[in-house]
């Protein structure tokens, strides 16, 4: 029983060990955090209610403080909103790094929202979210993997090409 118990705490502490450093993938990945863009409206960029943290919708904001806009699959090629799509989670990193002080504070992204500026005609809204998901799996690992929604919208505020809200666990 008692190795039973050593093997036990061993296996813990190395899957420890082997948690995903979500700081220093971003620094692997070469990915700068900029200050977070200041909400447009009255609203906040993020609220927190126990350990959840509610992240409000983000666009593709550039560091310049440009936006990238259009409609994917009208004036955007489906790359171009899948790019548009990971640097709204670039920006929710941003977003998460400042309330929080560190990303590794992360314990689990919940769910995403995310709505693609598209024709009625456009149906691949899964594919351009992608880019916001797979950028939360490269920096999380398996605490990047979370449920997800992804559609359509005839419109999208300053014609931004896509809008991303998520809720994100954290540690206490």
């Amino acid at each position: 029983m008692k190795k039973l118990f050593i093997l036990l705490m061993l296996f813990t502490m190395a899957a420890g060990l082997q948690a995903q450093d979500a700081e220093q993938k971003l620094k692997e990945k070469g990915i700068v955090l900029t200050t977070p863009s200041a909400p447009v409206a009255n609203y906040v960029n993020a609220v927190r209610v126990g350990n959840l943290l509610y992240l409000s919708g983000k666009g593709p904001t550039k560091a310049d403080g440009t936006h990238i806009t259009g409609k994917v699959g009208k004036e955007l090629t489906l790359e171009q909103g899948y790019q548009a799509a990971r640097l709204v989670g670039i920006n929710h990193l941003a977003v998460l790094k400042a309330e929080l002080g560190s990303l590794n504070k992360v314990k689990r992204i919940v769910k995403v929202l995310g709505m693609v500026n598209c024709e009625n005609s456009f149906g691949d809204h899964p594919k351009v979210i992608n880019g916001y998901s797979d950028l939360m799996v490269e920096i999380f690992g398996d605490k990047g993997k979370h449920a997800r929604s992804a559609v359509g919208m005839g419109s999208l505020p300053m014609n931004i090409a896509v809008e991303v809200e998520v809720i994100v666990e954290i540690e206490d």
